[in-house]
């Protein structure tokens, strides 16, 4: 077995491979840009090196850096995680030669698949069905728009080398079309460093499920499962879990056999992921395979009780797997929430920045990755485990050069309804403050019916949040038990208040029972009735809800129970009352004394100011371009400029017809979020 192995990546992959590497006695080197000087797996490893500046192109994906940290180090092996140089032949082949083992496919597997133009060509000339578009290369915008037009509107822009929905765009006309491929032509470039384009049919109902599959160099092959990936923004995986609700079993049986049999086809040994688009009737078509270990082989982990990463490291080091397809078992249910670094309330642009607060939820092992299955905590519906891979810590930086991925929290139960309790709970109790993220965006989907039902396509963020996503409204029973809650909790306030000032040393005489609480445009008159063990909140219809919990001001989480089911809050101080945040929500929930409350009514509300005239700069990021001049009059739709961050180029948009009267901002220019671009007369 190797001694020490190199892991040419950063984040929460990074720190991954770690954790696994350490569990089988291997020592790790980790590799870092000056951005990562602090980061998480930079710590974790036995080594660090030092390979260049932050940007992608001039350090990690940097073949000879990243091949002298391997000779300075004596690394004997290479995982290349995902992303980067993970589906890079030229890595591959420089390892080989160097005697290097790489933890991952051989490189004829990667040139054969890793390349989506001719991996469609060897599924095509192999009889798997696929989905029709244009194979070649496309020269330029003027060839994208003419093959768009042929193979007819709606089409799919794809970097040829391309991967984590970096360089893919949907293209509805000509015009997105001759952009989109201009676009996804400079992300491919910066991320993967090769900027080959192709173009197929964009299928408008699909399932996006793919088979995780594992080859040996002894010509085994077995596939485990399925992973339905439907829930995507911006062609990105953001919701995934095993298996699939969608599937049956002979489904899931031609799809894996066939996706080993493209595997062995090629001579595929490592872990592999084969991607099929999977219509109503479920006949499924070969996407694409990716030669690597995918962000979501968590919850395959999570359901079959096989480490994926040990498993690459044993087939690298030459031997043959353990297992047989009849070894392999599909136990109870996994989902996975992909935290990012995004700001749903601004169309999840791009948020940098430093994490004032990160504290994840408690992670609990049960299910089958324990070898003695002993399960463990009884909250919030039984049997359950807890998974939280990460790459960040309290206190460290979001970086703009890399891929907004915070975390990626996993919730397994025994059945697909407790799966999804359990990341309620789970979503609830993580704390992330400091910069914009997808957390509320990720507890609404948890609670909305098609995704409940499990009948979610890859449309489903485009159909349901049509016009972005801005918050959750949530049913008045919830908002009754929050109100309870939180009338309870400032009571608890008042009386540590009374004590504190010295009012009164009987501080029952202080703190009233009657109060007032208001949040979501609800008002709810409530009377408390403390014992030692909680309280009794009544409300003016005569309804009473039990409040038990533990919360003392200053905690910044709430664990209660009330009417004997649990509720988790995210709980700041403001005055008057709180800001809570449960299932997607952020309340304001003031609670006030009678009077206090009738004096409220009375209060002006104060208004934002006036930006309509104004272009502000949505995420912190470098302006790319600029697409209008001083005194040019724009229509509704038209493109301004393009901002970029975190490997994404983002393209701003006139709101309504207007002229522009002064550009603030250039080509070149860094800027922060609300600065001012351009102004409108």
């Amino acid at each position: 077995m190797f001694q020490k192995i190199l892991i040419a990546n950063r984040g929460e992959i990074a720190c991954r491979v770690i954790k696994t590497a350490r569990k089988m006695g291997i020592a790790t080197v980790a590799v870092y840009s000056d951005a990562d000087k602090h980061a998480l797996h930079v710590a974790m490893a036995d080594e660090a090196v030092h390979i260049g500046p932050p940007p992608a192109n001039q350090s990690y994906i940097v073949i000879d850096k990243i091949m002298q940290a391997i000779k300075d180090t004596g690394a004997q092996a290479v995982h290349p995680g995902y992303g980067f140089l993970s589906e890079n032949p030229k890595f591959a082949q420089a390892l080989a030669d160097a005697g290097v083992a790489f933890i991952g496919p051989p490189v004829g597997a990667i040139e054969a698949m890793g390349d989506k133009i001719t991996s469609k060509k060897i599924a095509q000339e192999a009889g798997v069905s696929t989905v029709p578009g244009y194979m070649g290369l496309i020269e330029d915008a003027d060839e994208a728009v003419k093959i768009s037009s042929e193979i007819g509107y709606p089409v799919m822009i794809k970097a040829s080398a391309g991967g984590g929905g970096k360089g893919m765009r949907i293209a509805w006309t000509d015009e997105e079309a001759r952009e989109g491929f201009q676009s996804s032509k400079n992300e491919a470039a910066n991320s993967f460093g090769d900027d080959r384009i192709f173009i197929e049919k964009f299928v408008t109902q699909p399932r996006h499920i793919e088979i995780q599959v594992l080859c040996d160099a002894h010509g085994n092959g077995i596939y485990l499962g399925e992973r339905e990936c439907s829930i995507q923004r911006r062609n990105q995986k953001v919701v995934e879990e095993a298996p699939s609700p969608f599937l049956d079993e002979e489904t899931r049986r031609a799809m894996g056999e066939q996706a080993v049999a493209l595997a062995k086809a090629v001579g595929y040994a490592s872990a592999g992921t084969v991607e099929f688009i999977v219509d109503g009737a479920k006949n499924f078509y070969f996407l694409e395979m990716n030669t690597r270990l995918q962000v979501e082989h968590p919850v395959t982990e999570l359901i079959t009780g096989v480490d994926l990463v040990e498993q690459m490291i044993r087939v690298a080091n030459g031997e043959p797997l353990t297992l047989t397809q009849d070894d392999v078992k599909l136990t109870g249910w996994a989902i996975e929430n992909r935290l990012y670094a995004e700001d749903p309330y601004r169309n999840f642009l791009p948020s940098i920045g430093r994490l004032t607060r990160y504290n994840p939820p408690a992670e609990v092992a049960a299910g089958p990755l324990l070898e003695n299955d002993k399960w463990q905590g009884a909250a919030p519906s039984g049997p359950h485990a807890v998974r939280n891979d990460t790459g960040v810590f309290d206190g460290g930086e979001i970086s703009m050069y890399y891929d907004p991925m915070i975390a990626k929290l996993c919730t397994w139960a025994p059945t697909r309804a407790e799966a999804i309790e359990a990341m309620r709970v789970a979503l609830d109790s993580f704390e992330v403050e400091g910069i914009g993220h997808n957390l509320p965006f990720l507890s609404a989907v948890m609670d909305h019916e098609i995704f409940v039902n499990g009948e979610m396509t890859t449309a489903f963020i485009g159909e349901q949040y049509p016009e972005g996503f801005d918050g959750v409204e949530l049913a008045e029973a919830e908002l009754r038990r929050i109100a309870a809650a939180c009338a309870a909790m400032h009571r608890v306030g008042e009386i540590r208040r009374a004590r504190i000032s010295g009012r009164m040393s009987n501080h029952e005489r202080v703190v009233g029972a009657d109060w007032v609480a208001t949040l979501q445009d609800h008002e709810y008159p409530v009377s408390i009735a403390a014992d030692p063990e909680g309280a009794d909140v009544t409300f003016a219809d005569g309804t009473a809800l039990r409040v038990e919990g533990r919360w003392t001001p200053g905690d910044t989480l709430a664990r209660m129970t009330v009417d004997g089911r649990p509720l988790v809050l995210k709980v700041d101080k403001i005055s008057g009352g709180f800001r809570i945040r449960n299932r997607g929500a952020d309340l304001k929930v003031h609670v006030r004394n009678p009077r206090q409350a009738e004096l409220a009514k009375l209060m002006p509300e104060k208004l934002p100011p006036d930006t309509s005239k104004l272009l502000l700069c949505p995420m912190p990021g470098l302006v790319v371009k600029v697409d209008v001049e001083e005194g040019q009059e724009v229509q509704e739709g038209q493109a301004l400029c393009t901002i970029e961050a975190m490997k994404m180029e983002n393209i701003l948009r006139a709101e309504k017809k207007a002229v522009v009267s002064k550009i603030n901002a250039g080509p070149g220019d860094s800027l922060a979020v609300d600065e001012i671009i351009m102004e409108f007369e």
